[in-house]
């Protein structure tokens, strides 16, 4: 009798061990889905429409590629707080070029990307050479660009037809190429292909595998013959790139750069790259944790601005969910 209780008590403990790995393996897509039921059972005429469903995944993808850039820092056990003051700085140096200087879509877009990776040199110097901890540099950096931006634009917007500061009218266009970039199916597109190639480069080369080595032990890394100097840079440099792109991204779906237009990014880009900690169970940084994340933060905003929820309180929740998703990495780290 005694046993057959002892049976039954260890096969009901083991159950329960297997719900909750389950949960935590699984626990943000089951959010999501949860979140796509309850909206759709509020607002089933609106929600769940296919127009809508294209709304969410075109507002998600600038989050996704900058996120895209956080997620590779983190694989060196890194931070990078400077991706919405580059992306900033992407959107001007692009829109400049367009409206001040009347370049191509392609050369502009390619200079844009090559003088934003300045910001990489800036973090890799401080970060690899003069060993500041990753937070505090890109923290000093995301400073320095935010101000850089701001400056080289004049301290406003850039559009067509502006004014520059010596009065003179600008004549330069937004090619219509450019701006279709910014529209659906294309920017979509453009995340999808921008997380798949970065999941393939993370997982399936040696480069991704070191930077997994080098994030998880550094010394045991270099001791393994790991260039772990090396990889810390390369991740900023791909970080400082992703970022970029966000950057022409949001210029190309807004038509115009804004005062510290990737700033808004940084937090929602955060939550996505942590709360993909947890997808699948991987317990670490991964592109599509990555987009699974960005995409429970869109829902989650779209349903809730769909609800009339005021937009000025849509940060609380965005920190809610952001402390969640720190809580349940570090947490789980830590056991």
């Amino acid at each position: 009798m005694e046993s057959t209780i002892k049976v039954e008590k260890s096969e009901n403990k083991k159950n329960k061990n297997s719900i909750i790995e389950f949960i935590s393996k699984w626990g943000t897509v089951i959010t999501i889905v949860f979140l796509v039921a309850l909206f759709g059972a509020l607002m089933p005429t609106t929600f769940l429409t296919m127009s809508n469903m294209t709304t969410i995944l075109r507002g998600i993808s600038i989050v996704t590629v900058i996120a895209i850039g956080v997620t590779i820092s983190l694989t060196v056990n890194g931070f990078d707080l400077s991706v919405g003051s580059t992306a900033t700085f992407a959107t001007s140096l692009v829109m400049t070029m367009f409206v001040w200087y009347g370049m191509s879509t392609f050369t502009s877009i390619g200079l844009a990307l090559l003088v934003a990776l300045v910001v990489a040199a800036v973090n890799s110097f401080l970060i690899v050479k003069l060993r500041v901890p990753d937070m505090l540099a890109t923290l000093a950096s995301m400073f320095i660009f935010q101000g850089v931006a701001m400056t080289y634009s004049g301290g406003g917007s850039v559009s067509q037809n502006m004014a520059r500061l010596d009065g003179t009218i600008t004549t330069g266009k937004v090619p219509e190429l450019f701006s279709k970039i910014g529209q659906a199916p294309w920017i979509i597109l453009i995340m999808l292909v921008i997380v798949f190639v970065v999941h393939i480069f993370l997982t399936y080369t040696k480069h991704g595998r070191y930077m997994y080595a080098v994030g998880g032990n550094l010394e045991a890394a270099r001791l393994s013959g790991i260039p772990v100097e090396k990889y810390r840079a390369l991740a900023y440099f791909l970080s400082t790139l992703f970022a970029s792109m966000g950057g022409i991204l949001i210029a190309a779906r807004v038509g115009s750069a804004q005062i510290n237009a990737g700033a808004g990014y940084l937090m929602p880009a955060v939550a996505a790259a942590y709360i993909g900690f947890s997808f699948a169970g991987s317990g670490k940084a991964n592109a599509i944790g990555t987009l699974v994340g960005a995409l429970l933060v869109g829902i989650l905003e779209n349903g809730l601005v769909m609800m009339s929820v005021p937009y000025y309180s849509l940060d609380i929740v965005k920190g809610a969910v952001l402390a969640i998703a720190l809580a349940s990495t570090y947490f789980r780290k830590k056991n």
